[in-house]
């Protein structure tokens, strides 16, 4: 079973804390918790981001996380997932995971008539060699914390203040871009319940929905 939660816009470094409480203070029988949200404007550097890649923040927050990866941003308009998941008690490895969250998204954009792939070199899903979704992930007592974020319908502009993910004039896309007009709430339930058949979550049901903390 996971619990999912729907916290709509929230803070980032609010939402960090929260998300390392819960993953110090599980337990072996601490039930999985995937959180789907908006963060306000910010910027987060993964533990091996490089200060090169950090071109001119502005106004917005720069903020140091511990997950992996370079440097992204992330916006109202982007849908962001965290998956909260005990990796021993499911079976599952770093790579899979990596793989689920991918394959889910791709997916997703398929049912849209959108073709997108991964690169195995560069984690995240492409559309026509533009980025649209990216991925970050922290490992702590063979649990997991942080995810992906997917560009829905937001202000790409900020990406031009960062080499994204680490790379140099790597282009940045959204659905909206790609002229797929969603609302974030089917978008959310698509992909929550690609994700949850990907890790083996079938039984969720709607009355598992929860809203906040």
């Amino acid at each position: 079973m996971a619990v999912i939660r729907d916290l709509n816009r929230v803070d980032y470094s609010d939402t960090l804390v929260r998300q390392k409480n819960y993953t110090r203070q599980r337990t072996p029988t601490s039930i999985d918790e995937v959180w789907l949200l908006e963060h306000d404007p910010v910027f987060s550097l993964g533990q091996n981001s490089k200060p090169e890649h950090v071109l001119a923040v502005g106004d917005i927050p720069l903020i140091q996380s511990d997950r992996g990866g370079q440097v992204t941003y992330h916006g109202p308009g982007q849908l962001v997932v965290y998956l909260l998941l005990d990796l021993k008690r499911k079976g599952l490895g770093i790579r899979q995971v990596v793989d689920g969250m991918e394959s889910a998204v791709i997916e997703l954009l398929a049912s849209y008539g959108l073709s997108a792939e991964a690169k195995r070199s560069a984690p995240g899903v492409y559309v026509d060699e533009a980025k649209i979704c990216s991925l970050g992930l922290r490992v702590s007592r063979s649990c997991t914390y942080h995810g992906l974020s997917l560009n829905v319908k937001m202000d790409l502009e900020p990406y031009s203040r960062i080499n994204p993910c680490g790379f140099p004039g790597l282009t940045m896309v959204d659905l909206h871009g790609l002229g797929t007009e969603i609302a974030m709430t089917e978008i959310k339930q698509g992909l929550i319940m690609l994700l949850l058949q990907r890790f083996d979550y079938q039984h969720q049901t709607s009355e598992d929905w929860l809203h906040g903390f």
